[in-house]
């Protein structure tokens, strides 16, 4: 797991030497998170968002007679490679519309609870003219296991709720 982030933010520092956009900013729907944006080809980005999540299952199990309980809010990592799929002119002189997809990882967890898996998302924005914003509205479905591991239970389910993750972000564009 240590590697396999430390590999994510060298490639995030890498990309960076080449940057032409930086963007931060957060993101708020299904938990709150910070964001960071990098453009490095055109319309092409990435985006690490990183905060909490409360799409997760509430899960109450028993081992050896305590009852292990992992609750809604959790940490939350994601990590996302995006394409610029359309721009449209619908407002010329308010700003740009866009429209992106990306795919991506998602890792978190709380206490005795992890869980990771793919993460894609579709979003839909508008970048203002003379001010460097940008607000978008997008939906960001992960894919993959909960585990709650306690002593010797090792306990693996769906996380089903994963595919309600929807959300505002707001981004200052330097």
């Amino acid at each position: 797991m240590k590697k396999m982030l430390l590999a994510l933010v060298a490639m995030f520092c890498i990309v960076g030497v080449n940057a032409q956009e930086w963007s931060v900013g957060g993101r708020v729907g299904s938990g709150f998170q910070v964001v960071g944006q990098l453009k490095y080809d055109g319309n092409n980005y990435i985006e690490a968002r990183l905060g909490s999540s409360w799409n997760n299952p509430v899960v109450t199990t028993y081992y050896d007679n305590y009852q292990v309980y992992s609750g809604r809010v959790m940490a939350d990592f994601s990590f996302l490679h995006y394409w610029g799929c359309a721009d449209m002119d619908w407002t010329p002189s308010a700003g740009r519309w866009f429209f992106d997809a990306g795919v991506g990882v998602n890792v978190g967890g709380k206490a005795n609870y992890a869980y990771v898996g793919v993460v894609g998302s579709a979003r839909l924005g508008f970048t203002f003219n003379n001010v460097p914003l940008s607000l978008s509205f997008d939906w960001s479905p992960s894919f993959g296991p909960g585990i709650l591991y306690v002593g010797n239970l090792n306990e693996a389910f769906y996380n089903e709720l994963g595919l309600a993750n929807v959300g505002i972000t707001c981004t200052y564009n330097f």
